[in-house]
This record gives C-alpha cells, sequence and structure tokens, in this order.
C-alpha cells in the first residue's frame, strides 16, 4: 500500500471514528431515556438501565453501521476537499477509482467486524440485557438453553417450550399453587392459541388435580385458560429473532422449516444481516459523489444531505422489511432489495461524476 492509499484509508477509520462517536452515543442516550421510564418497576433501577443501555451498545452500532459508513466517509473526503487535499491529489494523477477504492477497504475492514460482533458479542450481550431487565421487572426468569420459557405469580408457574409466534406457543405446562404454597393442580397441553387479552385455549390438555394422597387425571381435547400474561407480557419471555447471532437464526430456520411452522420473521432476520452488509457498501459507495460531486457545497452541507438520505434509507429498508413479512415475500429479496437498490443508484451516480 502506497503512502497516499494509507493516508487515505487513515482519514476514513477517523470520519468513521468521528460518526460513530456522534451516533452512537445519541442513539443510547435515547435508549436510556425509554428504559429511565420503568424504572422503579419491580426491582428496576437506574443502574439497571445503565446496564441495559450499555449492553445494547453493540447491537445498536450494528443498526448503525450503514449509517456510520455513510457519514464518516462524508467527513472523511470533505474535510479533504475542504483542506485542497483532494484536489491536490487529483493534480498529481490520483483518480477518483483510486481514492474510492481506498473508501471501500476500509469498509471491508468495517464489514470483518461487524461480522465477528453481531456473531459472538452483540446477541449474548442483547439477550443478557432483555433477560436481566425481565428479571428485574418481575415478568421472567431466563433458566438457560433449550429449557423453554419460564415465569410465574404468586400461584402459577408457567412453562412455553418454544413460542411459533406471537399468536401460539407449543408445549406448555402450568403448575398451581393454593395460598399456602401446596401443589393444586398441575396442566400439560400440547399447544395453545392467544384468543383475545389473557385468554388462551389450550389443546390436547391433561389436567392432574392433588387432593391429599389422591391424584386425579382428566384429559380434554381443548380448555380454555384465564392466563396472568397479556400479549404484552410474552413478548418480553420470547428472544426477538434480532437477538440472535446468523448461526443461531440459520439453524433455527431450518428446524422451523423441517417442522413445518412458519419461520418468515427469522428468515427475513437472517437475511436482513446480508442486506445490511449490502447497504453499507452501497452508503459507501454513496457517500463518494456527495464530495466529488458538490464541489461548491460545505462540509456541513454535504453532512445535512448525507444525513436526509441516511434517513430515507431507514424509512424505506424498514416500509420494505413489514411489507414483506405482511405481504409473505421471499425474505432473500426483501432484505437485500434496499441495499441492492441503492447500489445500482450509486454505480449511475458514480458513472455521471467520473
Amino acid at each position: 500500500m502506497t503512502i497516499i492509499n494509507r493516508y487515505l484509508a487513515f482519514q476514513v477509520v477517523m470520519g468513521l471514528g468521528i460518526a460513530t462517536a456522534v451516533l452512537l452515543p445519541l442513539f443510547g442516550f435515547l435508549d436510556l431515556l425509554d428504559q429511565l421510564d420503568d424504572v422503579g418497576k419491580g426491582t428496576y433501577r437506574v443502574t439497571d438501565a445503565f446496564l441495559h443501555t450499555g449492553l445494547l451498545l453493540p447491537r445498536r452500532f450494528i443498526q448503525l453501521a450503514p449509517f456510520v459508513a455513510l457519514l464518516g466517509n462524508v467527513i472523511a473526503l470533505g474535510r479533504l476537499a475542504v483542506g485542497s487535499e483532494l484536489t491536490a491529489m487529483r493534480t498529481a494523477g490520483v483518480s477518483p477509482v483510486r481514492i474510492s477504492l481506498a473508501s471501500l477497504s476500509v469498509g471491508s475492514v468495517l464489514l470483518l467486524f461487524i461480522t465477528v460482533l453481531d456473531q459472538f458479542v452483540a446477541p449474548q450481550f442483547q439477550q443478557q440485557a432483555i433477560s436481566s431487565r425481565a428479571v428485574a421487572l418481575e415478568k421472567s426468569a431466563a433458566l438457560g438453553k433449550h429449557l423453554g420459557i419460564w415465569t410465574r405469580d404468586e400461584r402459577n408457574i408457567l412453562r412455553i417450550g418454544e413460542m411459533l409466534h406471537a399468536g401460539k406457543a407449543v408445549d406448555i405446562e402450568i403448575v398451581h399453587f393454593d395460598e399456602n404454597g401446596f401443589l393444586l393442580t398441575y396442566t400439560y397441553a400440547r399447544n395453545a392459541a392467544f384468543i383475545e387479552g389473557d385468554l388462551w385455549e389450550l389443546h390436547d390438555v391433561t389436567t392432574k388435580s392433588f387432593n391429599g394422597n389422591r391424584i386425579e387425571s382428566v384429559s380434554a381435547n381443548s380448555v380454555q385458560w384465564k392466563s396472568f400474561l397479556n400479549p404484552d407480557d410474552i413478548l418480553t419471555l420470547t428472544k426477538s429473532p434480532e437477538s440472535l447471532s446468523p448461526v443461531e437464526l440459520f439453524f433455527h430456520v431450518r428446524f422451523l422449516r423441517a417442522t413445518g411452522q412458519e419461520g418468515d420473521a427469522y428468515a427475513l432476520a437472517l437475511w436482513r444481516k446480508a442486506g445490511g452488509a449490502v447497504t453499507t457498501i452501497a452508503m459507501l459507495l454513496l457517500s463518494i459523489p456527495f464530495v466529488f460531486g458538490s464541489a461548491r457545497a460545505g462540509l456541513g452541507n454535504r453532512l445535512i444531505l448525507a444525513s436526509m438520505l441516511g434517513i430515507s434509507v431507514y424509512l424505506f429498508d424498514q416500509i420494505v422489511a413489514n411489507a414483506g413479512l405482511l405481504l409473505h415475500l421471499n425474505p432473500a429479496l426483501t432484505a437485500l432489495l434496499p441495499g441492492l437498490l441503492l447500489v445500482a443508484l450509486a454505480s449511475v451516480w458514480l458513472r455521471r461524476i467520473f
């Protein structure tokens, strides 16, 4: 690598660092404000809110990576343009393509870092944040992998083997105690559907009643049960697809499909990780015309335009993802479409500039 390439790469790294130092604390602060609303509920304290926010920072960085790439590269190349260094380089024979390749090389290292972070760091931290918050709010307790979802209130213990989606669960166990803590009934249901509010319909049910030394067992095709959980509480007991690592998502999607279960949300989450990488590269490409294509614009104007583009891309990506789930579109196409469209747009824009 020549001196110029090293210098350009260093400037891009500096720009990415500045963008990260601005965006990550900003979104972290917004997360903290959201968590502070729950302080005082259960055993949730201010320190828990700060801990939860800190554990989510790796995930937030991954989510912000495309916008860090966009703003960081605009900052880096914009500073060089303001200082007339880009003009000097081009006068010395350094082509815009060579300058662009320096940005893309740094972007490749960024993607590698994000991949490692998404596989080994962010999922564990995010799941710990969710679990710790739920326990402090007295909503659930995660006892370990493959053990299902456990929760309780004053007189009931509930275990859910697996949530198929927001409205159906399988492998349900309900243990009911009296006011003195003595076991009254044990209920097992093969699956359950949430009718409305806290009303569940249990299917293939076996109930065992304990009365002194006597145990009575009754079976039924379906039984309605008034749960101590509402739909919002159920969501706090499940791991969101986003909180899983790429490998976990891959095996979970394969399991869901092998057993004939609905797995679009998990498949989309898996493909969106690849889509995020494509979008990051697209943002790096789009940031280059902001500098070379607007020579009269100052760095501030470039950053404002880049920010508007970043917001537009984020909204477009969210709309496409939600529409894909609603319309049952192909998860790969839904996840990759925004990034591929941006790459095509960047290619056309770069040809016009260069």
